[in-house]
């Protein structure tokens, strides 16, 4: 479909493309389709840009990532569609793997994530020999050189039983969601409420500020960081977006 750059829906309509191509081609399931929908409606209340508290958000992630011994990047389909390029490059800024890892499951479309993943030169661990405890669904499915060894994961278009399980595992928890009131925002160590389409590349932009910081200069980063304040201000960020369209409405 040609999309004119005029269109004042270019850029989401863009995104959507991708993920019917990727539909297409066997990465995306259809849930995946409406899951996006939900995250969309979220993205256009916060103003579809990062806002100061994403930022802040992302900068830790990524101080936290290179301080960790053992991060990994967790992946699955929506993710892949969305920002596999990205991702890749952030992997290989940082130095950490990529794991597949996705909660409607079959071989064949572990295989072609993982494919997808791999064109681009980065390790990615698809083995699938080991489960996490406590948990129910495809997700317990990982491998044991990523998540299951992992320190810090990074998940991005999470669903909150696997997060809850990976922190009672001892695991920092990385997420990007653009719901602040996700069971997953709420749960993880850092939340990131941003479109992953633009997360990954001020993370990216932020690996390059960091790059020469020494472990002390990370560490006070990720020390000084509030969890609860950035989900706060995305909440009223929502909130104060939500009474300024009521305003204009008012006679």
């Amino acid at each position: 479909m040609q999309i004119p750059k005029s269109h004042p829906r270019y850029h989401s309509l863009m995104i959507r493309e991708k993920l019917v191509s990727a539909f297409r081609k066997g990465i995306v399931v259809p849930e995946g389709l409406i899951a996006h929908g939900r995250g969309e409606c979220f993205d256009y209340i916060l103003g579809e840009s990062s806002r100061d508290f994403a930022l802040e958000a992302e900068k830790t992630a990524v101080a936290m990532l290179m301080l960790a011994k053992n991060p990994v990047i967790s992946v699955n389909g929506n993710a892949v569609a969305l920002a596999s390029e990205e991702i890749a490059r952030l992997a290989k800024a940082i130095g950490t793997p990529v794991e597949v890892n996705i909660f409607h499951r079959d071989e064949r479309r572990v295989e072609i994530i993982s494919k997808e993943m791999e064109r681009f030169g980065i390790p990615v661990y698809s083995r699938g020999d080991a489960e996490l405890e406590g948990l129910e669904s495809a997700r317990r499915i990982v491998d044991r050189r990523g998540i299951l060894k992992a320190d810090v994961v990074l998940v991005p278009l999470e669903d909150g039983d696997r997060c809850e399980i990976l922190k009672r595992h001892g695991k920092k928890v990385i997420s990007i969601d653009l719901n602040p009131l996700s069971r997953t925002s709420r749960m993880a160590d850092v939340s990131i409420i941003d479109n992953i389409t633009r997360a990954i590349p001020n993370m990216l932009k932020f690996a390059e500020d960091l790059k020469k910081a020494n472990k002390d200069e990370l560490k006070e980063i990720v020390e000084m960081y509030d969890n609860r304040r950035i989900l706060r201000n995305a909440i009223l960020a929502i909130k104060e977006y939500l009474e300024k369209r009521a305003g204009e409405l008012h006679d």
